[in-house]
């Protein structure tokens, strides 16, 4: 399985959508835990690393430095 590129403030799509209707997430926190923020309702929610790269659609859009 290929390791997924990621980095902070990346704005990535999962495979489920938020149930406000959006599927964009941006990270705002990366460590053992994940956290994403919505970007339709600004709803954020922590989720393991693991968790999140097995949920992981593609990244939309790389933050740059």
């Amino acid at each position: 399985m290929e390791e997924k590129e990621f980095g902070l403030y990346d704005v990535v799509e999962m495979k489920k959508p938020h149930p406000c209707g959006t599927n964009r997430w941006k990270i705002i926190r990366i460590g053992m835990d994940i956290r994403i923020k919505c970007e339709g309702c600004a709803h954020s929610v922590l989720i393991p690393r693991k968790k999140f790269i097995r949920k992981m659609k593609k990244i939309l859009v790389k933050h740059e430095e």
